[in-house]
């Protein structure tokens, strides 16, 4: 299954105890379904634990709906329906709607605390949310055909500061949140709590993984300049000894370039602790710098004849 897929099944699986709170999701899913009017509400998915899952808050309310399956050229498809008269004004009743003029905004009154927004929202991603999988990039989206609606769902998305925004895709309305951190707290406060943990999980590796590749480039950075500076001292070094100015230098001087000529590989620091006499990294540095000075003072002098 896709990721947004398992944020679904994990919604379903949620238990919803109290009966306000039944009915806010049971009103969010109907809501959001791809038929809600005077003769009844539809809902089309290809998950089957969407469907059951509707047809069982319904159930809870009072409301009985039937689920049915069809085979589609791209894979199953699952319908609630609510469509037997008695049922149909039943549902009505109890989401406030008059039978020949269904509003097509939500109804607060029927958010009555805390929980039954979550409930509410959860059973509206389920019908019509999708989520992108994080491993791609952070995106978790509402759509709706109904331009009051959307623009409802997203007033109570900024009430409790999710941050949502909306946009208009090919006549579709979307509110949609991308950044990570009100995904977690949206998912987590609709009941995926293991799907906003698993976003949490991602992030973490991909920051390591980002730590390491930066830790990666510096070190490999580092031993470039190390190699480019042994190589640069070892011909400063060479070069003096072709020009017959090695025997002339100072002991410290020519132990140090003796060292440099015997572990050309080192570092600065793995040197300074090969020398026989006790010497500091910052040291042998200076000594060498002065070697390769030196090497440049004569390759001038003998330039400029």
């Amino acid at each position: 299954m896709s990721f947004s897929q398992d944020v679904k099944t994990e919604i379903t699986q949620k238990k919803i105890a109290r009966p306000c709170c039944l009915l806010a999701a049971s009103y969010g899913a109907a809501c959001f379904s791809r038929y809600f009017d005077s003769r009844g509400v539809v809902f089309q998915t290809e998950l089957g634990t969407a469907a059951h899952y509707v047809k069982r808050i319904f159930h809870l309310c009072g409301i009985e709906g039937n689920v049915t399956s069809k085979q589609r050229p791209s894979g199953m498809v699952y319908e609630f329906k609510v469509d037997e008269p008695e049922q149909v004004r039943l549902m009505l009743e109890k989401f406030h709607c008059e039978p020949d003029q269904i509003s097509l905004r939500i109804d607060p009154t029927l958010l009555r605390c805390p929980q039954c927004s979550a409930a509410f929202l959860a059973a509206a991603f389920v019908c019509c949310g999708t989520m992108t999988d994080p491993k791609k990039e952070y995106n978790l989206e509402f759509l709706s055909n109904r331009h009051n609606l959307a623009r409802d769902l997203e007033g109570i998305l900024a009430e409790h500061e999710f941050r949502p925004h909306r946009t208009l895709r090919k006549g579709v309305n979307v509110v949609y949140i991308k950044a990570s951190e009100q995904i977690e707290e949206l998912l987590a406060f609709m009941g995926a709590g293991n799907a906003a943990m698993e976003i949490m999980n991602h992030k973490v590796i991909k920051e390591l993984r980002n730590k390491t590749n930066r830790l990666t480039n510096c070190e490999t950075a580092n031993m470039d300049k190390t190699a480019t500076a042994n190589v640069q001292v070892t011909r400063a070094i060479e070069y003096l000894k072709q020009n017959h100015m090695f025997d002339g230098l100072s002991q410290p001087l020519r132990e140090a370039a003796e060292l440099r000529l015997a572990w050309p590989d080192l570092s600065l620091s793995q040197l300074a602790e090969k020398s026989p006499q006790p010497i500091s990294k910052s040291g042998l540095s200076h000594r060498l710098k002065k070697l390769e000075r030196l090497a440049s003072e004569l390759q001038q002098r003998r330039t400029n004849g």
